[in-house]
């Protein structure tokens, strides 16, 4: 009787293992080739700016809610001139010193060999009741926040938090540039769409947009911007659109629904602005709907969308030449 089950066991291991040669090698994660570059990583010589907060942050627009935010000061940061801004949403997931982005390192290095200006950046978490978890890296908030409201809501209340209520905060503290052409802001996921929202809805206050698998779908409407962008007065703001071909695609059940492809949707979303003639950049890669793609392309969608700084074209002009050293510090 033994030698009949352990007879029986090794003809089920020899036939899996001949079903499994037969289907061929499982393929690799759609996001296997992405990695951080140099650009997201601590580099020797380069000042590193000081991450401030956590801070809280009562709403008026969503009464009984609060956001947890921290403000990236970079070495260079003077006081007296007037700093660009730039506000990334799910914060916990962007400033992670072990996650996808490392928004802090790219900032550190980029502004140091002077490819964006130097900027104050902001790291705003989703609102929460006070008796409600913090989100983290590992759950951002979609179940025991205010998170799919607030970023999903195709109007106006979430741009009053971070035009409104955010932006007097930082002046209270940090020099500012008034200009709007020096205001970005950005996010992933449902980050991105409520990024884009904030600059569609006040692009008197943002004009500058990062995007990364952007949920320009039907959770709350999302997947109708394409039609927006047609319909409306063109806006004087500039998208950066990353997403993958592996994202959410909308099958479920064995159905398939277009409003709910994150990739078809940011591949509408991006052919509207190109056709109304917005300012807009995009990159199609093989991931899934995360942020190792986007992280891996961060410090060029941050040269892209901060291109336009003044420049001095005069050889003789040694600073422009030079690394951006740390402001000096007053007595």
């Amino acid at each position: 009787m033994g030698k009949a089950i352990v007879c029986a066991a090794w003809l089920g291991a020899l036939a899996a293992s001949a079903l499994a040669q037969e289907k061929g090698p499982s393929p690799p994660s759609p996001d296997s080739q992405y990695r951080l570059g140099p650009d997201s990583l601590p580099q020797e010589g380069v000042p590193k700016g000081e991450i401030r907060g956590p801070y809280t942050l009562p709403s008026q627009a969503y009464p009984g809610t609060q956001h947890t935010y921290w403000v990236y000061v970079p070495a260079q940061y003077d006081p007296a001139a007037p700093a660009a801004l730039m506000v990334f949403q799910d914060g916990q997931a962007f400033k992670d010193e072990k996650g996808d982005m490392r928004a802090q390192n790219v900032m550190d290095n980029l502004i140091y060999r002077r490819e964006i200006p130097v900027m104050i950046g902001v790291f705003i978490n989703p609102g929460r009741r006070p008796d409600q978890p913090e989100p983290t890296p590992r759950n951002w908030g979609d179940r025991d926040t205010n998170r799919p409201t607030e970023y999903n809501s195709l109007d106006d209340r979430y741009a009053r938090v971070i035009t409104e209520e955010l932006t007097p905060a930082l002046r209270k503290d940090f020099a500012i540039s008034d200009d709007p052409e020096m205001h970005g802001i950005g996010g992933s996921s449902s980050g991105a769409i409520a990024a884009f929202t904030v600059a569609w809805e006040r692009p008197d206050h943002f004009r500058k947009v990062l995007s990364n698998v952007g949920s320009f779908v039907d959770l709350r409407g999302g997947h109708v911007y394409p039609e927006k962008v047609m319909e409306a007065d063109k806006k004087p703001i500039r998208v950066y659109l990353c997403d993958g071909r592996n994202d959410n695609r909308g099958l479920r059940g064995g159905k398939y629904d277009e409003k709910r492809d994150w990739f078809l949707q940011n591949v509408r979303l991006m052919k509207a602005l190109t056709q109304k003639g917005y300012d807009v950049n995009y990159a199609w890669g093989m991931n899934g709907h995360g942020q190792k793609f986007g992280g891996a392309i961060l410090p060029d969608m941050m040269r892209w969308l901060w291109r336009d700084g003044p420049v001095s074209t005069d050889p003789n002009d040694a600073v422009e030449r030079g690394f951006r050293p740390p402001a000096a510090k007053k007595e």
